[in-house]
């Protein structure tokens, strides 16, 4: 019966027409294959017991080692029953399915004095909020291949408010833990599973390759600090979809390490493809960056639904990052009271250390938005490149954003950038010239 469950597409109404066949909704879905496994544990069978009040750490560390040692052909998939499941952090493993049944919550503990610690990211250089390490995420995976984590709309649950309020009364200690993590691993699969109150950035994939995320919900409160929703970072082969997402940051943000540290990784984030989002934040609605020293291409973000925003549509990149941004198109996009409409900006995100480079300039360059509409915006635009790195070929295409009458602040505001404009209201800065005279946008369509 559960095998069934992996053919359903989940539909979700506010941005997707659920009349409309398989065949007419565009997917990049299939670059991972979901696999139906014929080996089937539950976390009951190891003495996981989901009254909510119960400690389930060793059950699923227990079952996991089981799946690891075990190796069934196909893999294993462990059935998280309806119930409240506690626990502490744990791995995953290759081969594996994470399965929640409708009503299941696998919820973290709120006792945080023994929670693991990791190393930082190399391309971090240090815990990205504080030096040293960094806490494990939630569910953490690395150097996996073929995991899937999916279900019925069960709910992983971080209960990230003891977490908020370390951030806020300032008594961290080390960087806290993501909801999710993956590292070094290809072939994951994340569906059908509702996300909330995460610690931190919710789903972080960082140097995975063909990575699907789909058909999630993600929730956090507005206020709760630095729940980026998906962050995909020195990653390729992402594909992210139909799904809703509503936190206290960025709603999805690509990254590819930060300051000296990226740039000595050298890893970039590759062909990404983020279709079918809806969503509010006080921040970010489709972001790039801030940290984007390992380089960001070839990035496809359209049909975007987003409401109560801060920046709808925000590049963002800083002196001493290196690297760069191009090939990015952002199109078929709604948004409906938001602060600023589009942010693209080189003086954006704070520093590792003292130790970065003044001359690792960013380069940022064909970038394509199009096809735009919103209303209540308080400001239209800003484009700010860097004087000794201005940013070219940024082309915008038949945007119509209804700016809130009586603002002061001008409908854009640019400086240091090149490219053009065509259909655009509220009309656009004079530094982006009409591309029918200046032939400035080279971006594939």
């Amino acid at each position: 019966m559960r095998g069934l469950v992996f053919s359903i597409i989940l539909c979700f109404a506010a941005h997707l027409n659920c009349g409309a066949s398989a065949a007419e909704v565009e997917t990049c879905s299939g670059i991972v294959k979901m696999r139906d496994r014929n080996d089937e544990i539950s976390i009951a069978d190891f003495g996981g017991v989901g009254d909510g009040e119960t400690m389930n750490t060793a059950a699923f560390r227990e079952a996991v080692y089981r799946i690891e040692h075990l190796r069934r052909r196909g893999g294993t998939l462990l059935y998280v029953p309806p119930g409240v499941y506690l626990t502490g952090s744990f791995n995953l493993t290759s081969h594996m399915t994470l399965y929640l049944a409708s009503g299941a919550v696998i919820k973290a503990t709120q006792d945080t004095t023994n929670w693991p610690l990791i190393d930082p990211l190399p391309s971090y250089g240090r815990g990205r909020e504080l030096p040293g390490g960094r806490y494990m995420s939630f569910i953490h995976g690395d150097g996996l291949r073929d995991v899937i984590i999916t279900g019925e709309n069960g709910t992983i649950d971080g209960q990230g408010d003891i977490w908020w309020n370390m951030w806020r009364q300032r008594t961290l200690q080390f960087t806290r833990p993501n909801l999710i993590e993956f590292m070094s691993s290809q072939n994951i699969i994340i569906s059908n599973v509702v996300f909330k109150n995460s610690p931190f950035w919710n789903i972080h994939p960082v140097y995975c390759r063909n990575v699907v995320i789909h058909h999630v919900t993600i929730l956090a409160p507005p206020d709760s600090p630095n729940t980026d929703g998906i962050d995909p970072d020195s990653s390729s082969n992402v594909c992210i979809e139909d799904s809703y997402i509503s936190t206290g940051d960025d709603l999805v943000a690509v990254k590819s390490g930060w300051d000296e540290y990226g740039i000595a990784y050298n890893r970039p984030s590759t062909d990404i493809t983020i279709r079918r989002i809806t969503g509010s934040s006080p921040f970010s609605g489709i972001a790039v960056g801030s940290e984007t020293s390992g380089g960001i291409e070839n990035i496809l973000a359209e049909h975007i639904n987003l409401s109560n925003m801060g920046v709808g549509i925000h590049l963002k990149t800083n002196i001493g990052r290196g690297g760069f941004i191009k090939n990015i198109t952002v199109s078929d996009v709604y948004m409906e009271n938001v602060r600023k409409g589009i942010k693209i900006a080189g003086d954006v995100g704070d520093h590792p250390d003292d130790k970065y480079d003044l001359n690792a300039l960013p380069v940022m360059k064909d970038v394509a938005i199009r096809n735009v509409w919103g209303k209540k915006v308080l400001e239209a635009g800003l484009i700010r490149g860097l004087k000794d790195s201005p940013f070219s070929g940024v082309c915008l295409t038949n945007i119509s954003l209804a700016v809130v009458v009586g603002e002061r602040t001008p409908p854009w505001q640019c400086s240091d950038v090149s490219g053009g404009a065509m259909d655009v209201s509220p009309l656009p800065c004079a530094e982006l010239s009409s591309t029918s005279q200046s032939g400035a946008c080279s971006v594939p369509s």
